[in-house]
């Protein structure tokens, strides 16, 4: 058996007890000159770091992203350049509203941010498990994460917040729908789609341009869990979804994902029905029908949680030559409040940390950047900081990302350009009527189970409106449910 080795303080100085404090004489005083006993005391106290403000409680893995078809006509990213091309990826899981040690099994959505070490650096698609979001301005993001977590007051989540915000934002209708039917909540992460929800551009070798939609379709099959199933695995074990992903990756069972995407052609855009670049709406797949790419399985669990998932830093910014942002405005808002987050949370050098690290770069990252907390490389030796320079240095490529969008007219604020059916209510009275006679009951009674906790009628008044402009009978249903369960009360 081989000696163990020797534990040091942080300046790798050898320790002599790790059992006793110093003190004076051995029932005096512990003595302020015990540097290894205020050592341990005062990293222990800075071992949290702040925890995300949305999208808290997290799981993640590492796996192989594998493209099983040829759609290099439409993008040049190298990550899609030939059908058999394996790029490795890490994809975290989260709930949104969640503070660190909430159930993992919340009616809310997931978080699907995947990312992928390429040799032009990381391209992180940071997604979620529905295809639509609440908003469609990051404007008003902040006020809406607000309404969904505690209170001022009652340092509670409130149903009268969470129902008031949506009472004035007639576009949450869609997600809404989705967020209270069947799919609100998944039986395990590994039964879930997920998707990139905005529009991105994509732009293939000889120029040409297309917006595309990402779409992560589950391998393993779609399966949910009731609200009732849902409370009571929460209850017992808070880390259910957790649990789940890690041990089945231990047992061998890997989850996977087939990436489908949809296509338009950029000039398409301009005329189509609805705004394509509104968050809150889906193309409709007759328009523009799903197309394979690959394949994504996750196959390693990480050895240590809060070095790889709770200091991922995922980032929707994060492009390389092929892809880049459309216009949607929750897009161009993440694409700064993101690594803004991860800047204030993690430092400015957590890219260095290796899950963030562009370790499909041969060489890794290569840039002028220096200093700063926690700098734990050789901060560029002796190289210069500045560019240009004579010395060799890093330098520009001088070829054009070629993703750039036609913009016109006066600066300014304006509501979204509105296109033939730019409505809130149509696509989540579409989604309504797609469901069956019991999927249609279950999310009735999700709804008006919260709707009812809502204490001023006005709020869910209005709340009901939205319900009845997408649906009649969708609006009528919540209705009568709501009033049912407020006599019971």
């Amino acid at each position: 058996m081989s000696p163990r080795p020797t534990l040091t303080t942080e300046a790798g100085a050898p320790v002599s007890d790790n059992q006793h404090s110093q003190t004076a004489g051995p029932n005096g005083p512990v003595l302020l000159q015990d540097h290894h006993l205020l050592e341990k005391l005062a990293r222990f106290n800075r071992e949290r770091i702040p925890e995300r403000v949305v999208h808290a409680v997290g799981s993640g893995a590492y796996g192989t992203f594998e493209v099983t078809q040829d759609l290099t006509r439409f993008t040049r990213m190298k990550v899609f350049s030939a059908v058999g091309k394996k790029t490795e990826a890490f994809l975290r899981f989260s709930t949104v509203a969640g503070s660190k040690g909430a159930p993992d099994t919340a009616r809310d959505p997931r978080g699907f941010a995947v990312r992928l070490y390429t040799e032009d650096g990381n391209w992180d698609l940071v997604g979620n498990n529905t295809p639509v979001f609440f908003l469609r301005d990051g404007i008003k993001f902040p006020d809406f994460i607000h309404s969904q977590k505690y209170d001022p007051y009652t340092n509670c989540q409130e149903p009268d917040n969470v129902w008031d915000f949506f009472a004035y934002s007639p576009e949450a209708t869609h997600q809404f729908t989705w967020l209270f039917g069947d799919r609100g909540i998944p039986a395990t992460l590994r039964h879930m789609d997920g998707f990139g929800s905005h529009t991105f551009q994509w732009v293939n070798a000889t120029g040409e341009r297309f917006w595309v939609k990402f779409h992560f379709k589950t391998d393993q099959g779609i399966r949910t869990l009731t609200t009732p199933e849902a409370e009571a695995l929460g209850g017992k074990d808070p880390q259910h979804h957790q649990r789940d992903l890690y041990q089945a990756i231990d047992r061998g069972e890997f989850p996977s994902w087939t990436l489908k995407v949809q296509v338009m052609p950029e000039a398409d855009a301009a005329n189509y029905r609805f705004n394509p670049f509104d968050l809150t709406k889906v193309w409709p797949y007759q328009d523009y029908p799903l197309m394979e790419v690959g394949r994504l399985t996750l196959n390693r669990n990480p050895e240590n949680f809060f070095a790889e998932v709770e200091q991922a830093a995922l980032d929707p910014s994060h492009f390389v030559p092929g892809i880049g942002p459309s216009p949607d405005r929750m897009l161009q808002a993440r694409l700064f409040a993101y690594g803004d987050a991860h800047r204030y949370r993690l430092g400015i050098n957590s890219t260095q940390l290796p899950v963030n690290s562009p370790k499909g770069v041969k060489g890794g990252a290569r840039n002028y950047g220096r200093d700063g907390a926690m700098r734990f490389d050789g901060n560029g030796g002796r190289g210069p900081n500045y560019e240009p320079n004579s010395f060799n240095g890093p330098a520009q490529t001088d070829e054009s990302p070629g993703t750039g969008y036609a913009v016109s007219g006066m600066t300014g604020t304006f509501v979204h350009g509105k296109h033939a059916e730019d409505t809130d209510y149509v696509q989540a009275g579409a989604l309504y009527r797609l469901m069956d006679e019991a999927a249609k009951a279950r999310l009735v009674e999700n709804i008006s189970g919260s709707l009812a906790q809502v204490s001023r009628e006005d709020i869910i008044t209005r709340a009901i409106a939205h319900f009845r402009a997408a649906d009649e009978e969708y609006g009528s249903r919540i209705a009568v449910a709501v009033q049912q369960k407020r006599h019971a009360r």
